[in-house]
Formats: structure tokens, C-alpha cells, sequence
């Protein structure tokens, strides 16, 4: 496969690491809205799903740039809390990722570990400047635990246990990509791309 040239429609860090990490085996090269004149792109994230939101910021970027374009839109499901934050997740208290998790615990007060359970979410549109897209989903069940530990991560990953008692914060970032919802999506993108 000859090499590809992708932005990313993000201007997250983490999540821009995340991509490289588990693109870079196909030959695809990522980069920022900063790298290719797209910082002032902004598309209104309006939609009721993942899957919307994610379709509407890679298909604005496609588009407007005339390159093909990934965004993912991701967050953590909380059934005790009928699924929220859902796709309110980064915004979820009107502040940072330490004041979205202050606002979930104090949400979760009095509900025991066992009903504490949630998923992460990731879903990946990838767009190109004809129109065409594609959207590919991971998901990562797990439950929300009642203090924060680890200094990995970011977002919720300080909350959030996995089945081996440790948070996301706790494990390294290519131990995550294995487990995590973003990893599992990428990797079926990873497998869509190749096919072409």
C-alpha cells in the first residue's frame, strides 16, 4: 500500500498519539489541522450519536481540505446513569477532564461498585474529499470506582477499571491500545484501509 497522508480532525494530543501509534505499521502518515491549514475549522458537534458527531467533524475536514480526514468521537456510558455522559462526555460538567470527574463521581454518590458499570465508546469516521465515508466502532466495558489512580491517561481513564482491577490511568499507553475502545476501533480501521 503506497503511503497515505491523513489529518486527524482532533486537536487532542492523547488522542492524536493514540492514532499514530496503531496507524504508523500501514504506511499512513498523520497529521494535525495545524500542519495543513485547517486550525480555524471548527464543525459544530450537534449531532444525538457518536457515530454523527464523528461523521460531521470528518467530513468538514475532508472537504474543506481536499485530503482524506479521521475523526473519532468517543465518551463513557454510564448505566446508573441511563448511559450518561454518552456523547456529552468531554463537556459533561462545563469544564475540564478533572471537573468531568468530580461531576460523575458526585452523579454516582451512593451507588455501590457493582452497579458502577459503564463503557467507553470510540467511533471512527474515516472521509475523503469526494463525499465518501466510512465509520468503524470499538467499546470497552468496565465500572467506575470511587477515587482516582494512575497518572496515565486522560478524560475518565483515572475512573475507569477494567476487568483487571486496574484503571486505564494505571497501564501504559501501548498496553492500552490493546484494550481500549479507541484501540479496537482504530484497529478496524487499520483493517478497512488495508483492504483498499
Amino acid at each position: 500500500m503506497s503511503k497515505t497522508t491523513f489529518v486527524v480532525a482532533s486537536h487532542n494530543q492523547h488522542k492524536l498519539k493514540e492514532f499514530a501509534r496503531i496507524l504508523e505499521p500501514l504506511d499512513i502518515e498523520i497529521v494535525t489541522p495545524s500542519q495543513c491549514g485547517g486550525e480555524g475549522i471548527e464543525p459544530v458537534e450537534n449531532g444525538e450519536t457518536f457515530e454523527d458527531n464523528a461523521i460531521i467533524k470528518a467530513t468538514e475536514f475532508a472537504k474543506a481540505l481536499q485530503m482524506p480526514a479521521l475523526a473519532d468521537d468517543s465518551g463513557i456510558c454510564v448505566d446508573a446513569l441511563n448511559g450518561a455522559p454518552g456523547v456529552y462526555s468531554a463537556r459533561y460538567s462545563g469544564g475540564n477532564d478533572d471537573d468531568n470527574n468530580e461531576f460523575l463521581l458526585k452523579n454516582l454518590e451512593g451507588v455501590p461498585f457493582e452497579k458502577r458499570t459503564a463503557r467507553y465508546v470510540c467511533v471512527i469516521c474515516c472521509a475523503y474529499p469526494d463525499g465518501s465515508y466510512f465509520t468503524v466502532r470499538g467499546e470497552c466495558e468496565g465500572r467506575i470506582g470511587f477515587e482516582y489512580r494512575g497518572e496515565n491517561g486522560f478524560g475518565y481513564d483515572p475512573l475507569f477499571y477494567f476487568d483487571s482491577g486496574k484503571t486505564f490511568a494505571e497501564i501504559s499507553g501501548e498496553e492500552k491500545d490493546i484494550l481500549s475502545h479507541r484501540g479496537k476501533a482504530l484497529r478496524l480501521l487499520a483493517e478497512r484501509l488495508s483492504e483498499k
